[in-house]
């Protein structure tokens, strides 16, 4: 199917908190920069400062797209909604995307707990057309493409690392909204080079096979509302409790007097190793903010969700989509009840 929908202007946005680290000169604005998480191809995580870009307009008036069946259980009103947009396809590279979007959504059916879900989910491709191949600064910085969506390595250059892969945000939400409905939106590249980024609309290198374990982690901040679990050297944490399922000031003892937080699932054993318990460092703290588990996909790509992600996005999903008959079972499977 075609469908058209208005455009607007447009922003190449890595969106995260902002911070003002210079101080403000007459009739000059201070330089604001955000925080943008990198993901290296042995799994670890960072966050690394980025200058906030200026907006950058999309000209055209209307955008013109076909939509893509990927997987479709039900109506929209009562599914998930995942949609995967491309940039850097031509026309001649759309079966290429076609390709990448399939292999990455196989990746994604095979994580818990999307494979215990996916008769709750709707999968859709947006077939954005580009008018040249490739992102910008791929193979090499410097290197631009005129494409749909301004995808491009460095952050479009205004980072220092290079696998930092970031997308207008504003132009690819209004591709994604072509589909029934979009309830979380996945950018593609047409880049073979390891890449990605997290925000609102994560993207990742849609012709490299590790590049799917950067979506999966980030589906856990925009599904699930999970905090990250790294964390670095540092003072420790004194601020108040924290609002995220998976990060908490509380020590074992007080959650279960409390009974608030993971306080049920203490000594279960949990999909990503181990049992779940509450271990010092998360959300970037080394020190005064517990996790859930050793090491999940929130810590370290390649590994699961960790029994209290898993419930997250599980929540997440069946609160869009009509619950199974024998819920009870659902949650046993996904060990999320007992046996």
């Amino acid at each position: 199917m075609l469908r058209p929908f208005a455009a607007l202007a447009g922003a190449l946005s890595c969106t995260a908190l902002v911070l003002s680290l210079s101080q403000p000169v007459a009739d000059a604005a201070p330089q604001q920069f955000e925080l943008r998480e990198v993901f290296s191809p042995d799994g670890t995580i960072s966050k690394v400062k980025v200058p906030v870009l200026p907006d950058l307009p999309k000209a055209a008036d209307e955008i013109l797209a076909q939509i893509g069946i990927v997987h479709e259980t039900g109506p929209s009103t009562e599914r998930f909604d995942l949609v995967f947009v491309g940039d850097g396809y031509t026309a001649a590279d759309l079966p290429t995307y076609e390709r990448h979007v399939r292999e990455k959504w196989t990746e994604l059916a095979q994580v818990e707990p999307f494979k215990s879900l996916t008769g709750h989910l709707n999968v859709w491709r947006v077939d954005v057309v580009s008018t040249d191949s490739g992102v910008d600064h791929d193979p090499a910085q410097g290197v631009r493409k005129d494409t749909a969506l301004d995808m491009g390595f460095w952050c479009q250059g205004s980072s220092g690392t290079e696998r930092l892969l970031c997308v207008n945000e504003t132009a690819a939400k209004q591709y994604a909204a072509l589909a029934p409905q979009a309830d979380q939106v996945i950018a593609l590249g047409n880049t073979a080079k390891y890449g990605g980024a997290g925000g609102p609309v994560a993207t990742a290198a849609g012709g490299n096979a590790q590049a799917g374990q950067i979506a999966i982690h980030e589906l856990g901040h925009s599904m699930g509302g999970l905090a990250d679990e790294y964390f670095s050297p540092g003072d420790p944490y004194t601020g108040p409790e924290l609002t995220e399922p998976n990060a908490s000031v509380l020590t074992e003892a007080q959650m279960r007097e409390q009974r608030v937080k993971w306080h049920s699932l203490i000594g279960q054993p949990t999909p990503d190793g181990g049992v779940i318990g509450v271990y010092e460092g998360g959300k970037y703290q080394e020190r005064g903010i517990f996790r859930p588990s050793q090491d999940s996909i929130m810590r370290t790509l390649g590994r699961e969700f960790n029994l209290i992600g898993r419930k997250a996005m599980a929540d997440a999903i069946l609160a869009k989509s009509q619950p199974p008959a024998d819920l009870a079972a659902l949650l046993r499977q996904l060990r999320l009840l007992p046996n």
